[in-house]
């Protein structure tokens, strides 16, 4: 008798439960009739997302994207801007529902939120000057006293130099959007940073940068969308990214900024 009242009120207090869960709105509840959806965006990411100061827009790869998303959630997209070494602190004082612009992959990230479907499988690779190709194939060339490697501040580029790199100087730049061009004017030897990057900057700088074996990068990662935790709100972005995938929508945005 006592178990069948120990399991009754469990199972009444199970559906009491999921009845309330069911009642509580979720973030994607609160987009829709907010009818804005707060992307976070660095800005500095080309060709992901890249933050026309004179103008105050945003514009890239991501940008597409989200504008595709806004659509597909019937709702606008509002931009707000941050930065790699504080997007952590803006994703946890809830300054927007979703990061977008290249965002990488982490187990830090994912213990503060969901990550989307991954969208691109990537990996750090060096870019150099075209001359100096040769002389930067593995991580044991590159550390070595007197190389000297460029990192943009606060995101896994910088991560990845200090957990690599011993000997060779590391120089942090503050302006991801010039940076390459410091190793261009002979400022610094290289840069370690996502392979799609250094292809987009490779065709930037034609004869003067070039990707080193972007086909093969030193180390694995992914991009994906960093989502405040909710379920219904990842289930939906999972969803419009799948469609995407196969109804075409996804690669002709994707030619539009990497082809």
């Amino acid at each position: 008798m006592i178990v069948r009242i120990a399991l009754a009120l469990a199972v009444a207090l199970l559906a009491n439960l999921s009845a309330q869960a069911q009642q509580a709105p979720s973030r994607l509840d609160e987009i829709v009739k907010r009818g804005t959806l707060r992307v976070g965006m660095t800005g500095d990411y080309k060709p992901f997302t890249y933050l026309d100061k004179a103008t105050q827009t945003f514009s890239g790869f991501d940008v597409d994207m989200a504008e595709s998303l806004g659509k597909a959630l019937g709702v606008k997209v509002e931009y707000v801007a941050t930065a790699w070494p504080k997007l952590m602190k803006d994703f946890e004082a809830d300054q927007f529902d979703i990061a977008m612009g290249g965002v990488s992959v982490t187990l830090d990230r994912q213990k503060k939120g969901f990550f989307s479907t991954p969208i691109m499988r990537e990996g750090k690779t060096p870019i150099t000057r075209c001359a100096d190709v040769g002389k930067y194939q593995s991580i044991a060339d590159i550390d070595k006293k007197g190389t000297r490697v460029i990192v943009n501040p606060g995101g896994t580029n910088e991560r990845f130099a200090r957990a690599n790199i011993k000997d060779a100087d590391i120089t942090v730049f503050p302006d991801n959007t010039v940076i390459f061009d410091e190793i261009a004017k002979g400022n610094a030897d290289l840069m370690m940073t996502d392979a799609s990057e250094t292809r987009y900057q490779q065709k930037q700088h034609q004869g003067v940068l070039c990707a080193v074996h972007p086909e093969k990068p030193f180390d694995f990662s992914e991009k994906a969308y960093w989502l405040q935790r909710d379920m219904a709100l990842k289930a939906f972005v999972d969803q419009w990214l799948h469609i995407s995938m196969e109804d075409g929508s996804y690669r002709k945005i994707y030619a539009a900024w990497f082809d």
